[in-house]
């Protein structure tokens, strides 16, 4: 049997009078489209705790490496210690040049990704899921993210007073740069750069990324 054997029984049961689909909210294309790394921030817009809240909120719904669920969340708003969490962080690294983020750009809002338990490779994979689901959540709000894995993780425990090992720095705010995807070959370079205020990313084109053509 087809597989568009029901979908055609379908339309010649129903014709014309078939039902139209209502676009509801965005697509998973336009959420990826629009999940970029923002190094600058809008200062004027103030990340709420209970946006935070709702971000990590997803957490609750996404896989699990055999459903353990180690993952905790602590909350850094501007009123809370986002400049204790600024001091312990690095962005930018392959444009050190630029000492991003800019004065006045700085991201006010965190969510620190921790574990109640060792960091294996399934606690990783558990991360990384984390990760992209809240900043997918995050741009389904209109706000932007950046993760952050270049920090000093004992001097952010003590600076937040953390009892569990932090794994990576989820920042939060209302991006404030321009971005843009550069499709490149396999074998082209792939660090992001800067030209004339644009920050360009280079993606290995989706043709290049199957190995059985």
């Amino acid at each position: 049997m087809a597989d568009n054997y029901l979908e055609k029984r379908y339309e010649e049961t129903l014709g014309s009078n078939r039902p139209k689909v209502k676009k509801i909210g965005h697509t998973v294309d336009e959420l990826l489209l629009k999940n970029r790394s923002y190094r600058g921030y809008n200062k004027q817009y103030v990340v709420s705790r209970h946006e935070l809240e709702r971000i990590v909120g997803v957490c609750s719904r996404i896989p699990s490496g055999c459903n353990q669920q180690v993952l905790r969340y602590f909350l850094v708003t501007r009123d809370s210690g986002a400049e204790r969490v600024l001091a312990c962080i690095r962005m930018g690294a392959a444009l050190p040049e630029l000492h991003l983020p800019f004065p006045g750009t700085e991201p006010e809002a965190f969510i620190v990704c921790c574990s109640v338990a060792k960091e294996t490779k399934l606690v990783d994979i558990d991360l990384g899921i984390a990760l992209q689901s809240m900043a997918l959540k995050a741009v389904e709000m209109g706000l932007n993210t950046l993760m952050i894995g270049a920090f000093n993780r004992e001097q952010l425990k003590e600076a937040l007073g953390l009892e569990l090992e932090p794994l990576m720095v989820l920042a939060v705010g209302k991006g404030a740069e321009r971005i843009e995807l550069v499709p490149t070959d396999e074998e082209a370079p792939r660090a992001y750069y800067r030209r004339d205020g644009v920050h360009y990313v280079p993606k290995v084109r989706a043709s290049d990324l199957i190995m059985n053509k």
